[in-house]
């Protein structure tokens, strides 16, 4: 963290997708409390993996019995990939979806004819289950950036699984945002988002702007880009970013 002198917050730009008109947002919350012009904008986008990028990895979907989605990116990502090498999943592939709404299959395929199981929130809650199949091979389709948490917990359960690429984030086009430097604060979320700031500003000059970032990878890229870190959640007293902005922002504009 920096000691970069903390002047007063007026506008401040949220790297996530703006919230509708009628959803409860902290950050609106902040924007009403302090008197804040608070912005959303995504640095970052989705986009789904080619069929012939697909085909680099050298993944046999069919020689799976069982698929996990972790998302509906996942879920999307993966049937779109099978419609678009022309593969028919038979009806006798086991799903493994995290949670209820992971499992909207419905979408692309006949409920009552399928195996599918689904947790609470993680893959934990279908451990019994995993552990029932153990002689299926797993396919995992996932992003290029991911988390290795699931692939763990595969190797210690000792299951055969494959770890397939489907869909990648990229920077989003930003180049709508015409002065970066009218922010006093940018919020950040994901080292990609970070890596989409010097992608679409290369030339940006951080000066009196703060940065924030959550969790470890996204403050380390802040810094490996040689931006100054001024704002990190969670933190002890502050385990969300709107809190620590809270915090902040109720310091800085007392001045």
């Amino acid at each position: 963290m920096s000691n970069f002198p903390k002047s007063k917050v007026k506008n401040v730009l949220v790297s996530q997708p703006k919230p509708a008109d009628n959803d409860k947002n902290p950050y609106l919350d902040l924007g009403r409390k302090y008197s804040l012009n608070i912005n959303f904008r995504q640095f970052i986008r989705v986009e789904g993996l080619s069929a012939m990028d697909f085909r680099a990895q050298r993944i046999d979907i069919l020689a799976h019995g069982a698929v996990i989605l972790t998302s509906r990116l996942a879920v999307d990502h993966f049937f779109r990939v099978c419609n678009e090498m022309r593969i028919t999943v038979p009806e006798i592939m086991k799903y493994f979806c995290i949670n209820e709404q992971t499992a909207y299959l419905q979408k692309y395929i006949q409920y009552r004819k399928r195996k599918i199981f689904f947790g609470h929130g993680t893959l934990l809650d279908l451990v019994d289950v995993i552990r029932k199949n153990k002689d299926e091979k797993f396919l995992l389709p996932c992003s290029d950036v991911h988390k290795e948490q699931i692939a763990d917990f595969l190797d210690e359960l000792k299951i055969s699984y494959t770890k397939g690429i489907f869909y990648r984030t990229v920077s989003a086009d930003l180049s709508d945002i015409k002065n970066l430097s009218e922010y006093d604060v940018l919020v950040f979320f994901t080292p990609a988002g970070i890596r989409s700031l010097k992608q679409n500003f290369p030339n940006f000059k951080q000066a009196g702007t703060r940065i924030a970032a959550f969790g470890h990878a996204t403050a380390q890229m802040v810094k490996q880009l040689g931006y100054r870190l001024d704002i990190f959640a969670p933190n002890p007293q502050n385990p969300s970013m709107s809190m620590a902005l809270d915090a902040y922002i109720k310091e800085a504009n007392k001045r």
